[in-house]
């Protein structure tokens, strides 16, 4: 069925509005910042907004304008920059995860060097203890005596 020029003329309108809208950051509720949404918001049939039907132009338009908005940091779906910025911070997140599980491993290999490490210094330590129990040449130092600083009159 066709329609007329002041129908097309007053359906276009309503889908620049709704684009309008849409950009503006006002999403219905389950909608998107889409062309499904778009074209059930000016009550106009989404198939008109393809290939070489009427409508073509103003999809175009509106995809344009949904880019241009994006690159300028700007997204009008709500939920879109929830996930955007969602995705940035698990992102944040597992790099900090990768710094901690290698801060753990670090410790882990540090931690077995100096076990190792004080393992080896008590077997010479035992090593030397019976060695000197088995020679009469070592000789016990005395304690150290206390010196009392007396008082000057």
């Amino acid at each position: 069925m066709r329609i007329t020029a002041a129908q097309r003329t007053e359906n276009e309108n309503r889908v620049r509005a709704a684009i309008d809208r849409l950009l503006r950051g006002e999403i219905p509720p389950g909608g998107k910042c889409d062309i499904k949404t778009l074209a059930s918001e000016a009550v106009v049939d989404r198939t008109a907004f393809y290939g070489t039907r009427p409508y073509a132009h103003l999809r175009v338009e509106f995809e344009q304008r949904l880019q241009a908005m994006q690159d300028a940091g700007e997204i009008p779906d709500p939920r879109e920059a929830q996930i955007f910025r969602l995705k940035a911070e698990n992102n944040k997140l597992k790099e900090r995860l990768d710094r901690s599980e290698q801060k753990v491993e670090d410790l882990t290999d540090f931690r077995g060097q100096a076990l190792a490490q004080l393992a080896a210094q008590r077997e010479e330590i035992v090593r030397l203890r019976e060695a000197a129990a088995g020679t009469a040449r070592v000789s016990h130092l005395p304690s150290p005596r206390t010196t009392v600083i007396g008082s000057c009159s």
